[in-house]
């Protein structure tokens, strides 16, 4: 009887776009799955393939093949050809965590629609593993989880086999493919491969397998063509090796068959980055800015604007936009594919990832504007009033504070009213004359063109504003009724609000925080150091010395009673280029403009700044003083709670004699926020779009990576990673756009304050997005909203000046609001952080009742009374509308 047994696992890895196209993949997909289909229909030895887990493969194959849907999913629903549950390979440390959910929902459901989803969380490539996919996985009533990257070979105890825990409790069983995803793809039984590659690779993983016989071999490769001959193979290796048996199969299989017999103690927990085995590319967070940025304003217009706004409509009447959204989710998840969102592409693939992120958000602005519009005129009509507009706020829990809005009136001077008849108080931060132009009038005579009367718009900041929870307000326009509340220039080198004060002194800018009566000396700096690294990695250039920014070149405040800005021009003298660093010259001038904006009442520091940059190979960040000593670790946001994070790895000592395939820096990803408490105040920031963060034990700054320059996809033997380049490695790649020559903006809070309330933290993310938009009913202009030139329907006739769909009660705080998947009722999903358990309550007119479910939105449980969620947890809920019942 042989010792041990081989399940040989035949895959395609199947890359949507890296240095090639998604229509250079598409093509060579149909191709493929021809020849696949037809080698597993003619040849029933050949019992299964793995085609990476990815449904999206169904939908770009039955484009071109429609004709094939039925073989296809016979071969699926025969466990033949394993798809789902993922519709792409998407990075899960570098999107929201809704678009992790959302791509699994779409994922398993097309798979079971075709006959079957895999049962197995595959993942064999991205970079790193965020510590909510088993929970994830498990809500999915996925068992299984088979993955590559970012174990450290001293966390297996001794079997790759072991369960994988998430924050709020909830695990999977796992097994980590050692060697990656490649290891059979030549898999021969020629007797050299044998004695050479395969033998001493079986010998490695059953040394590695301490409580199983069973060893797992995935055979296949990026973009691969079926093996035809692997099940003769197959056969010819079980005669000529005495030891191992070897059979074709399937991860499910394997694990099913493994877990069955084995005893698995291990358990591993949390987000897995380790650069011990596999590259992990810990400083891709920061490669093309321009990508994140505009995949995060994609995923807030999607998640945080459109769905809720489109639920909250559809309970009063309004279509649902569920095939437009599909359509964006599609589109967002081949953006979130690992090299896609990474920019790790080629330039024409980057060009695509931009183009495609852009159309995303313009079909959610465009679903937003007639939703707004036709909601607004129903209000409208229902008042009988014309000069109103209406601001929407999309969380449920009530809100209180400053509103910003555009106003377009006909006169400079304007007041805002309540329908009580009340004044609302604001500033115009920023009125603009705008001419008129010409109107095209047709008349008896012809075309004639009328001059039309200009008009202001205005940039308002309302104070004091109540919302209603998950609803809308109406507020009245009143057109001139004398002098505005301006922002006007101040003679003064400060700013202040009733938490923090913002002041230059000899030049640097200091932070005083008032709760902590402590002042932070020279609190922001800028750091410019040189980028000799790739499209995957930066790299120190040997011999470099950072650049910081030194005295401040201008200083300019401006203010009004509730809101003070200063505007401040850091000027750093560097080099152009690379071989400028190697000479010691610099003949670029680097300006950022950095804006400070405080607001009565917040208890956070609004930053931007902005960067026009001519400047090649280098990495610019904001280097943020927190005042924390020595601090051993940091923390940043994942999922659905904080993770803390060490400053000094502790294998950074030795990695270079370990041979670690990637230094292990200690720089992170983060979803929105970071930073460090030592128990007596808490430093953070919340990022919009700026995704790489590090805290320098030395000094106590946290720096945010604001942007890369760099010029090539690969490049070998850098400082950080040695040997091939990662990517396409037989040819060098350029990439002049990802010199990133263009004007880029950054936007960030600050926050510091006595204690650490991880709650509170979570508020600050929500207070300073936002999460409201707004709508005037006007006609002066009708390019601020694009289809606002454009005549459409109203469905609904008359809607009341406010309303509110759903409250709720307790510290947990705002995932997502969609329809449902399979029905009309809506999906609430909820979190809570914090490390002790939270009780919500609810309060709604039009809900008939509230039932608990899954990720997967599949069964249901009635709720009576109020819901528990469990430490650093999340709830579903599905809501049904008195209406549906």
């Amino acid at each position: 009887m042989k010792q041990k047994k081989v399940y040989v696992v035949p895959h395609s890895h199947w890359d949507r776009e890296w240095y090639f196209t998604i229509e250079d993949s598409n093509l060579l997909l149909v191709e493929n799955m021809d020849r696949l289909m037809d080698v597993m229909e003619n040849d029933p030895e050949y019992t299964g393939y793995v085609f990476d887990a990815q449904s999206s493969i169904i939908d770009e194959y039955l484009k071109i093949r429609p004709e094939e849907k039925e073989r296809l999913g016979r071969l699926i629903a025969d466990k033949r050809i394993f798809v789902g549950p993922w519709y792409t390979q998407a990075d899960s440390l570098l999107v929201n965590r809704e678009s992790l959910i959302r791509n699994l929902m779409y994922g398993t459901r097309i798979a079971e629609k075709m006959g079957h989803s895999m049962n197995v969380g595959y993942l064999p490539d991205i970079f790193g593993q965020n510590t909510y996919l088993p929970s994830m996985f498990k809500e999915f009533d996925i068992d299984y989880s088979v993955l590559q990257r970012g174990i450290y070979t001293d966390q297996l105890k001794g079997d790759l086999n072991f369960t994988w825990k998430s924050p709020d409790g909830e695990s999977v069983k796992a097994n980590n493919i050692y060697f990656g995803y490649g290891p059979g793809k030549f898999l021969s039984d020629d007797p050299q491969y044998m004695e050479e590659r395969l033998l001493p690779i079986l010998e490695k993983i059953a040394d590695m397998n301490g409580r199983t016989d069973n060893l797992l071999l995935p055979a296949g490769g990026d973009q691969v063509l079926v093996r035809e001959h692997f099940p003769e193979t197959i056969k010819k290796l079980n005669e000529k090796d005495e030891k191992h048996e070897y059979i074709l199969s399937d991860y499910e299989t394997f694990m099913k068959d493994t877990w069955e017999n084995g005893d698995f103690e291990n358990v591993i927990e949390g987000e897995l980055i380790a650069t011990q085995k596999s590259r992990i590319h810990n400083t891709i967070r920061s490669q093309r800015y321009d990508i994140k940025k505009l995949n995060d304003i994609a995923e807030e217009k999607v998640i945080y604007e459109l769905e809720p706004l489109a639920s909250m409509a559809s309970t009063l009447g309004f279509k649902y936009p569920g095939k437009w959204l599909d359509e964006m989710w599609k589109m967002l998840f081949d953006v979130h594919a690992h090299d896609s969102i990474g920019g790790c592409n080629s330039d024409d693939t980057n060009q695509e990832i931009v183009n495609r992120l852009t159309k995303v958000i313009r079909i959610a602005d465009g679903c937003l504007n007639l939703l707004k519009k036709q909601m607004t005129g129903a209000v409208s009509r229902k008042l009988g009033k014309d000069s109103i507009f209406v601001l929407f706020h999309l969380l449920p829990k009530s809100s209180e504070g400053m509103q910003k809005v555009v106003l377009f009136t006909k006169e400079k001077g304007i007041g805002i009213r309540d329908l009580k008849g009340d004044a609302v108080s604001f500033d115009n931060l920023k009125q603009e004359y705008i001419s008129g132009g010409k109107t095209i009038v047709v008349t008896a005579e012809g075309e004639k063109e009328v001059e039309a009367p200009g008009y202001y718009r205005n940039e308002v900041l309302l104070h004091d504003v109540k919302l209603p929870a998950m609803g809308y307000e109406t507020f009245e326009v009143v057109e001139g009724s004398g002098e505005n509340e301006t922002v006007n220039p101040l003679n003064s080198c400060l700013i202040e609000n009733e938490n923090f004060a913002i002041f230059e002194e000899d030049g640097q800018l200091h932070l005083t925080v008032k709760s902590l009566r402590k002042t932070i000396k020279d609190f922001i700096k800028f750091e410019n150091v040189a980028d000799a690294g790739d499209s995957y990695d930066f790299s120190p250039l040997e011999g470099d010395s950072a650049i910081y920014s030194k005295a401040l070149e201008s200083v300019y405040v401006e203010g009004s009673s509730s809101t003070e800005f200063m505007e401040v021009v850091h000027v750093l003298q560097v080099p152009g280029d690379l071989e400028e660093r190697k000479e010691g010259q610099a003949t670029k001038s680097l300006s950022i403009v950095t804006r400070f904006e405080l607001r009565s009442g917040e208890d956070f520091v609004r930053v931007t700044h902005d960067i026009e940059n001519d400047v090649k190979d280098h990495r610019v960040r904001v280097l943020l003083q927190t005042s924390v000593e020595a601090p051993d670790y940091s923390f940043g946001d994942q999922g659905f709670s904080l993770i803390q994070r060490p400053t000094i790895n502790p294998y950074i000592a030795t990695w270079k004699e370990e041979k670690f395939a990637e230094a292990p820096v200690p720089i992170y990803p983060l979803e929105n926020v970071a930073g460090v408490t030592n128990g007596e105040l808490t430093a953070a920031v919340v990022t919009k779009g700026i995704k790489e963060y590090q805290l320098i034990k030395e000094t106590g700054e946290l720096a945010l990576t604001l942007f890369r320059s760099v010029g090539l996809l690969g490049r070998d033997n850098l400082a950080w990673r040695p040997g091939r380049a990662s990517g396409i490695n037989n040819k060098v790649v350029t990439t002049p756009d990802a010199q990133l020559q263009t004007k880029m903006t950054f936007e960030y809070a600050i926050f510091v304050g006595k204690g650490h309330d991880v709650k509170q933290l979570f508020k600050r993310v929500d207070d300073y997005r936002g999460h409201s938009v707004s709508y005037q009913k006007q006609t002066l202009n009708t390019f601020e909203e694009r289809l606002d030139r454009f005549e459409i329907p109203y469905p609904v006739d008359a809607l009341p000046a406010r309303f509110s769909f759903l409250q709720t009660e307790g510290d947990v705080y705002f995932s997502s609001m969609k329809k449902a998947h399979d029905d009309n009722s809506m999906i609430l999903r909820l979190f809570n952080p914090s490390d002790v358990e939270q009780t919500i309550s609810f309060s709604s007119e039009h809900i008939q009742s509230i039932m608990q479910t899954k990720l997967n939105e599949k069964s249901s449980l009635d709720i009576e009374g109020d819901v528990i969620v469990s430490p650093k947890g999340y709830v579903t809920l599905k809501l049904v509308m008195k209406e549906n019942v």
